[in-house]
């Protein structure tokens, strides 16, 4: 850091917007002995009795919510995927028109303002918020998944339409074309959209906070559309979007987390699969992440992210090193190459002929990573002041995804090859969230690499538990970014008991049913808070 000034203070000119609310103003403070509450009367009680009442029915009726969710998700990603696909085409070609105009000039923090964080911790933390559990669990099963279905070419149901799950045309029968189209797919659904999701509600976040000087609140990117109307009912019911949105967001991945954790322990000691074995490890996971939030954000989520990043970063060496490793090296560019020609027809949201890709794979992983955008969009924002508004784009939309491209390229292309040239099948027979563990079978030094891999899963959901327990909060605190613990501990808890309920109540695709579902109206927040970041940025003095 280069001073403890405050960060809402501007450096330089900047245009701030004239409001007379005070954050915090509508507030309730409440003090219980040691314990104090300091919420925002509305966007906490309706945002959290929703949350309980949704826990309390799962529970309640288990046997009824396992179709409903299945059928929830099955109706929306089918017929709303030219939706999100569409939506998730816009904040790319935001996020490009910003760079190459003058509106890139624009320096987060005012005119003078000098960044908090040198480009090394900065990288570091981009790469953190983008190394989250779907890595883990996806960095084997999708790049294999894809590439099987291609290498299997098409099939027609009795409708004519294709029954497979393969994208694009497929690739029936020809081993590297299907490698190629594999690793397209796969590097599609991590590299430039869903970091152009995060770019744009980071940027408006920090613009809107550091430089116009409004609460660090989804709500506040709206004031130019909006005007004081912010400040009520229509800035409610923002907010409590955005916390529904990231909670089931957190949920999902927290679930997802506790089936592979549950997988990698089954494989290594044989405990028992199962919802109970998943249940406990999210139980343990939120206890580990309470604790996390008690010590504090430096503390807790800070050294713990350090722990995860030198584990992950020797997990990806040891692949690299003992896999292999020309291929590896070589397959980074290629699978780079064959990303850059397919991203046309792949981001093509009307007329496809591979409607089960379309809507199963990229609409669910749009609308998840749109739930997620409040808590890693607020968590880019704090960290990225006194960037240039181009400095910003460029770093937040190559940085990960050059990351993940790496990492599935590194874990994906070993599996394919242990597949195709070893004719390793056991990958294509193992359960989605066991083929990390499968593939790491393979190579020198099975157990430790395993059990590594493990508590990968446990500290990704540590952290991002805490993280989003934080950013939670301080949206249903109105933006106060002090508010006591217990709030925080409440947020928490309750990512757990819904990330249970979820399981309990149709498991994966209760988990993906909840993801999609809150991210469909986030999404239609998202697109306004795009267009609103816009004016923002264009009524700014650039440096």
């Amino acid at each position: 850091m280069t001073d403890n000034k405050d960060p809402m203070i501007p450096d330089g000119d900047v245009n701030p917007i004239d409001t007379d609310y005070q954050i915090g103003q509508d507030n309730i403070v409440v003090n219980v002995g040691p314990f104090g509450l300091d919420i925002h009367n509305r966007v906490f009680a309706i945002s959290g009795l929703a949350v309980v009442a949704f826990v309390i029915l799962t529970l309640a009726f288990q046997t009824q919510a396992e179709p409903l969710f299945t059928g929830l998700r099955n109706w929306l990603t089918g017929n709303l995927d030219w939706f999100f696909i569409g939506a998730a085409n816009i904040f790319v070609i935001i996020c490009f028109v910003l760079i190459f105009t003058p509106l890139g000039r624009v320096r987060l923090g005012g005119t003078e303002a000098q960044p908090d964080y040198g480009y090394l911790g900065w990288f570091s933390m981009l790469f953190a918020a983008g190394m989250g559990i779907g890595l883990m669990f996806y960095g084997v099963s999708e790049p294999m998944s894809h590439t099987l279905s291609s290498f299997g070419g098409t099939s027609l149901g009795e409708n004519g339409l294709r029954t497979d799950w393969a994208p694009l045309g497929a690739a029936g029968g020809d081993q590297e074309a299907a490698r190629q189209l594999g690793m397209a797919a796969t590097i599609f659904h991590w590299a430039l959209h869903p970091w152009a999701i995060y770019a744009v509600m980071a940027l408006g976040l920090a613009l809107f906070s550091f430089n116009k000087g409004l609460p660090l609140t989804i709500r506040s990117v709206f004031y130019p559309l909006l005007g004081e109307r912010v400040w009520g009912w229509p800035g409610h019911i923002i907010d409590i979007l955005a916390v529904l949105a990231t909670l089931f967001g957190l949920a999902t991945s927290l679930g997802l987390g506790a089936s592979q954790a549950a997988s990698g322990l089954n494989y290594l000691f044989g405990i028992p699969l199962g919802d109970t074995t998943q249940i406990l490890l999210v139980i343990g996971i939120t206890a580990i992440a309470l604790v996390s939030v008690l010590a504090g954000l430096d503390a807790g989520v800070k050294r713990l992210s350090e722990i995860n990043m030198i584990l992950a970063v020797l997990l990806l060496l040891f692949v690299i090193f003992v896999g292999p490793t020309l291929l590896i090296l070589t397959g980074f560019f290629e699978s780079l190459w064959a990303y850059i020609t397919n991203l046309p027809a792949l981001s093509n949201p009307v007329g496809r002929e591979d409607s089960n890709f379309a809507s199963g794979w990229t609409a669910f992983y749009w609308a998840w990573w749109i739930s997620w955008s409040p808590f890693v969009g607020m968590f880019i924002a704090r960290v990225s002041r006194g960037r240039s508004v181009r400095e910003f784009i460029i770093a937040v939309l190559l940085v990960p995804s050059t990351a993940c491209v790496l990492w599935m390229s590194v874990f994906g292309g070993t599996a394919i090859d242990l597949y195709f040239t070893e004719g390793y099948t056991a990958l294509k027979d193992a359960a989605l969230p066991l083929q990390l563990f499968t593939m790491l079978d393979v190579l020198p030094l099975a157990q430790i690499t395993s059990f590594i891999a493990i508590v990968l899963v446990v500290v990704f959901f540590v952290t991002s538990s805490d993280s989003g327990s934080l950013v939670i909060d301080v949206i249903a605190a109105g933006g106060k970014v002090d508010a006591p613990t217990p709030q925080r501990v409440f947020w928490c808890t309750f990512e757990g008991l819904v990330a249970i309920a979820l399981i309990l109540g149709g498991g994966l695709a209760a988990l993906q049913a909840m993801a999609v579902s809150t991210g469909l109206p986030f999404t239609l927040v998202l697109l306004m808070a795009a267009f609103s970041m816009v004016k923002g940025l264009a009524s700014e003095p650039r440096g």
